[in-house]
């Protein structure tokens, strides 16, 4: 950025501090942990955390839109999997050492079925031998039902949305449901869909005692949670790029915590002797992650305003995060609406060696001749990618042939979504049968068919999503 906008650039110069465990004084403030930051994270950095890292709260973020629209795919087909599958497997892993440290755990692994998620934990808590664990259900965020009466526009297209198909609608709730839990006791908090931040934002407006009225703090308190909610992207993790931004040690790398005191400042660090780093180009990065407007970041808490953010080296590994402020929160809620999207087929196979390129493509026209002529897909269905030359830049792929004329190796995608489940799975199958009904030289091949979720979005009077808590107890 430059010029007029260069006031939403945040501030990444250095200025060495003193230990950064000394930073800021313990007894004030919050510590925050990030235990995920998408449903297939890795599971060893929270458990780390857990153990040594002396958390106030352990939060689990594992839940995007499409997650969640499939794992109402998953409701519809298997009544009580529409729950993050992992979720067992993280609860098992860190509950005793966060029980063991007063550690309160927060997560929105409910997906599309909270209820069913709290039962399972706390299902899980007896078998660990947890009794007395306190497990709040978070729900409210489902408004099906409520879109439907209210018959708004896609936020996109501002067309009227076809909501007889839609097989799901949930609102991004607040932080505000996650704060009256812990209020009332709970020692992990599972929820439905509410936005990323809030996560962190809860325990902090129940600990420091903010309230709906207080926007500077909670734009402070929305910087901490949209920086620790990527987990290891803070800490290098899609940052590292060898060479201009190199990273030691990916693969173990340690997933962030911050101290936060009841003005909302922060200060960001990591375990020692875990690997990655944490540095104000780090956090810039972060910060414009998923943002469209640094000035103006719609949450359902706050319009958060990260235009003058400033991070300054506070130690090794460790950032101090200032200046964010906020504005009055939204009238209207954001809701994800999911829709069943048919079925994938995909096959792919690989050709090495001379003449790799022309061997590829004419597999893939062999596989699309036959899906065409025996199967019945439509030729526009039918999709063909030539990885390795190019494939992945899509309208452009055709001047960087030009760069690989003799590619030494090729992998041939080929993909079909269609209606049928049955349609879907003949793309593997004519790949795999590439192997000794097509040219010569074809290896691993590999296929899948997976049914598919389309997305949309709406907007919805926040006063129509109210949440309810439901307190189990192990």
């Amino acid at each position: 950025m430059s010029g007029a906008n260069s006031l939403n650039r945040p501030n990444v110069e250095a200025s060495p501090e003193k230990d950064p465990t000394m930073a800021l004084d313990r007894s004030p403030t919050v510590r925050l942990g990030a235990g995920a930051g998408f449903a297939g994270d890795r599971i060893d950095p929270a458990l780390d955390l857990a153990e040594r890292g002396q958390l106030d709260y352990l939060v689990f973020e594992c839940l995007g839109e499409r997650t969640i629209a499939a794992a109402h795919a998953r409701r519809l087909s298997r009544p009580g999997s529409g729950y993050d599958p992992r979720l067992l497997a993280r609860m098992r892993a860190v509950l005793p050492a966060c029980r063991a440290a007063g550690t309160r755990v927060i997560t929105n692994s409910g997906a599309a079925e909270p209820l069913e998620a709290g039962r399972a934990v706390t299902a899980l808590a007896r078998e660990l031998g947890l009794t007395g664990l306190k497990v709040a259900v978070l729900t409210g965020d489902d408004v099906l039902g409520a879109v439907r009466n209210a018959r708004p526009v896609d936020a996109e297209s501002g067309e009227l949305l076809d909501l007889n198909a839609a097989v799901s609608a949930n609102a991004y709730l607040g932080a505000e449901g996650i704060a009256d839990a812990l209020g009332e006791g709970a020692d992990v908090v599972i929820t439905g869909r509410v936005s990323d931040p809030a996560l962190y934002l809860g325990p902090l407006m129940h600990e420091h005692g903010w309230t709906s009225e207080d926007v500077e703090l909670l734009g402070r308190g929305t910087l901490v949670g949209h920086l620790l909610e990527c987990a290891g992207q803070l800490t290098g993790g899609y940052f590292a790029d060898p060479g201009p931004k190199p990273v030691p040690g990916l693969d173990r790398l340690g997933f962030p915590f911050a101290d936060v005191d009841a003005r909302g400042e922060a200060l960001f660090q990591k375990l020692p002797d875990t690997g990655g780093l944490l540095t104000p180009q780090t956090c810039a990065e972060q910060l414009l992650y998923e943002v469209d407007d640094p000035g103006a970041y719609l949450t359902p808490d706050v319009v958060a305003d990260f235009s003058r953010v400033s991070f300054t080296t506070a130690g090794p590994d460790a950032v101090r995060a200032t200046g964010a402020t906020g504005r009055s929160r939204p009238a209207q809620l954001k809701v994800t609406l999911g829709y069943r999207g048919g079925w994938l087929g995909e096959g792919q196979i690989s050709y090495a060696g001379p003449r790799a390129l022309e061997r590829a493509r004419l597999a893939g026209e062999v596989t699309r001749s036959r899906l065409q002529r025996v199967h019945g897909l439509a030729e526009e269905a039918v999709e063909l990618e030539y990885i390795g030359t190019g494939a992945a830049f899509r309208g452009l792929g055709d001047g960087l042939e030009a760069l690989h004329e003799a590619p030494p190796e090729v992998r041939l995608r080929v993909s079909a979504r269609v209606d049928e489940e049955q349609q879907a799975a003949a793309v593997p199958w004519e790949v795999e049968s590439l192997y000794t009904n097509g040219p010569a030289g074809g290896g691993g091949a590999r296929g899948s068919v997976t049914e598919q979720v389309s997305i949309r979005s709406c907007l919805l009077d926040r006063h129509l999503a109210p949440y309810t808590t439901t307190m189990l107890e192990a």
